[in-house]
């Protein structure tokens, strides 16, 4: 070794301290390899910027990087991630029944339990299409009710609704629901226990998925993040994946919308988030 490190000019313990620098970065890479698969296993499509909020805390200072560096060593292990998107039609919108006025245009909530929106998706499973039902809190993102239909009848949004109303306050008061103008929204079923609670029914009215952006983006939380990763054998296995999904997705996964926060974390606040986003775009000269 000796003569190696003669022939290019080093000495013996510059090499070997080269080599126990190697070593440690290659550490240092390993440990963060392995904490952000674990984090992966835990939410597959979690975003890089989510995923680094997550580490930081457990990171100590010498081995955390840079945002740049992060994107880089994900790149590199092939571990950034991108989103595939298709539509089934779950809302029909052309019907006899009464259709309430958008109540929330430029109105932002500043609490928990201003605003709840709702829509339903479908879940591609190995038997068919399921139809999952979601009524989001708008301030915290959280999800608050929610089931899974094997068709797009009402009883399953009203079971959702259900779900949500347990978790109201007694005394809440100013409660805005909004949602589109699918029967399952419409139904006197679904209404009346709205009405019952003194909830106003706000409901979209051009057809334009902006009007209802938050459940539109949760919706594609769960898809892209989870759902559409797996490959789900019946309707039980759908609901005994959600009920587990739902619980990272509220408990666990940061939000750019809410200061980084978590659903859960975002419940316990008052007052508008810092968002934490970046909107990457080329001016038109």
């Amino acid at each position: 070794m000796g003569d190696f490190c003669e022939l290019f000019g080093k000495t013996r313990q510059a090499y070997y301290r080269r080599e126990k620098y190697h070593y440690k970065e290659q550490l240092k890479d390993e440990i963060l390899l392995q904490l952000v698969l674990k984090e992966r296993t835990l939410m597959p499509k979690i975003g890089a910027r989510k995923l680094l909020v997550r580490l930081e805390p457990r990171l100590p200072e010498d081995l955390l990087p840079g945002r740049d560096k992060f994107f880089d060593f994900l790149r590199e292990h092939r571990l950034l991630v991108g989103k595939k998107r298709r539509r089934v039609r779950t809302t029909y919108s052309n019907h006899w029944m009464h259709k309430y006025p958008n109540l929330i245009n430029d109105f932002t909530a500043t609490r928990i339990n201003q605003l709840w929106v709702s829509d339903i998706t479908y879940i591609a499973t190995a038997q068919g299409f399921l139809y999952l039902n979601l009524i989001s809190d708008a301030y915290s993102r959280e999800i608050i009710g929610w089931t899974i239909g094997e068709t797009l009848e009402a009883m399953y949004t009203v079971r959702a609704l259900e779900m949500a109303l347990k978790r109201l306050p007694s005394n809440s008061e100013g409660l805005i629901h909004h949602s589109d103008r699918g029967i399952q929204y419409c139904c006197s079923d679904y209404v009346k226990k709205l009405s019952k609670h003194k909830v106003s029914i706000s409901m979209t009215e051009n057809g334009d998925p902006r009007e209802n952006a938050i459940a539109e983006r949760i919706n594609g939380i769960l898809k892209d993040e989870w759902m559409n990763m797996m490959l789900l054998m019946s309707p039980e296995d759908a609901k005994r994946q959600l009920k587990r999904i739902i619980m990272i997705y509220n408990c666990h996964r940061p939000h750019s919308s809410l200061g980084m926060k978590t659903p859960r974390e975002a419940a316990k606040y008052t007052g508008e988030f810092k968002k934490h986003w970046k909107t990457y775009y080329k001016k038109e000269k």
